[in-house]
């Protein structure tokens, strides 16, 4: 598993990212001409750092609905930015979903990867999106890459994604981004003329259990309550993160209760806010915790999600 992040307008430095152990970086392409989109200057600035990097064309949220011939116009102007910016042509690029798409909208969505993947074939077209719509275009055969968020995704993730976006409202370098880490070892990065050398078949790695992390998103509403259950001793934490900030509301306020087993409980109030990262707690007695009770203190209409480790 690798971390990356990805970012819009703003640049954070190769070393500010290279500091916080980012390896890729997700950047758009588009047609906005205030700043937005991956420039050549800045692909040879990450490359020459060490960093892989991979392109997601975002023109507007709800672009896919406009169907076939947007997703081949769309994929054209997306082909030439790419080369642009000097990635090599054998590379896939994402195209956004960026909305919680229902099953009716589905078929404009699908019509639009297959316009993308007459210009660039299947192999080179991917989907960003929630669980829904990635899985029922996957399901398709309309495009083959596949970027997810946790967001309008209730904790699933297709086992097929590439990568996954689990962790709105970061900083960086001074500049706001968000948190993705790759389930696959080729998850359509690049640099500057240079495509990975990836084992199709990475040997297995039994001690690794890290991409089995129990990940959500905490029910909403007031008093919500929700239960994980976990193997019995096998991890350590869980850490919280919420978007209050991009909705402009206090932090979530918590009751986490960690079951130890019997009937023993470890009860703590916290407040989670964006603002502040990240929000672990540590289980105080590893070898006997076998799930967790999470209960809203709030009007709960702040989304959190969490991520057992």
């Amino acid at each position: 598993m690798m971390f990356g992040v990805d970012y819009a307008w703003g640049r954070p430095s190769v070393a500010s990212l290279k500091n916080a152990g980012v390896m890729f970086a997700c950047r758009y392409l588009s047609h906005d001409t205030s700043g937005k989109n991956l420039t050549a200057a800045e692909a040879i600035r990450l490359s020459d750092g060490g960093l892989w990097i991979v392109v997601v064309w975002e023109s507007t949220a709800q672009r896919a609905l406009d169907g076939h011939a947007a997703g081949v116009q769309d994929a054209k102007d997306a082909a030439a930015q790419a080369k642009a910016c000097g990635m090599p042509g054998d590379r896939p690029i994402y195209f956004a979903v960026d909305f919680d798409a229902s099953a009716g909208q589905q078929a404009a969505i699908n019509a639009y990867l297959d316009g993308a993947a007459s210009v660039l074939g299947k192999n080179r077209t991917g989907i960003y999106g929630g669980y829904n719509p990635v899985k029922r275009a996957l399901d398709g055969g309309h495009c083959t890459w596949a970027w997810s968020t946790y967001a309008w995704s209730g904790g699933l993730v297709d086992p097929r994604t590439h990568i996954y976006q689990y962790s709105n409202d970061h900083t960086i370098g001074g500049v706001g981004l968000d948190y993705d880490k790759t389930f696959k070892p080729d998850f359509g990065q690049w640099k500057v003329g240079v495509s990975p050398t990836v084992d199709p078949t990475p040997p297995p790695n039994p001690a690794s259990k890290e991409d089995d992390m129990p990940t959500g998103l905490l029910a909403d509403g007031p008093q919500a309550i929700t239960p994980i259950a976990l193997p019995k001793g096998r991890y350590k934490t869980i850490g919280f993160i919420a978007d209050n900030g991009l909705q402009g509301l206090p932090g979530a306020q918590l009751r986490v209760a960690v079951h130890q087993g019997g009937g023993s409980w470890h009860s703590e109030h916290v407040t989670v806010d964006s603002a502040k990262g990240q929000t672990v707690i540590t289980f105080p007695n590893q070898a006997a915790t076998d799930g967790i009770s999470v209960q809203r203190s709030d009007a709960g209409d702040v989304h959190v999600a969490y991520e057992v480790s």
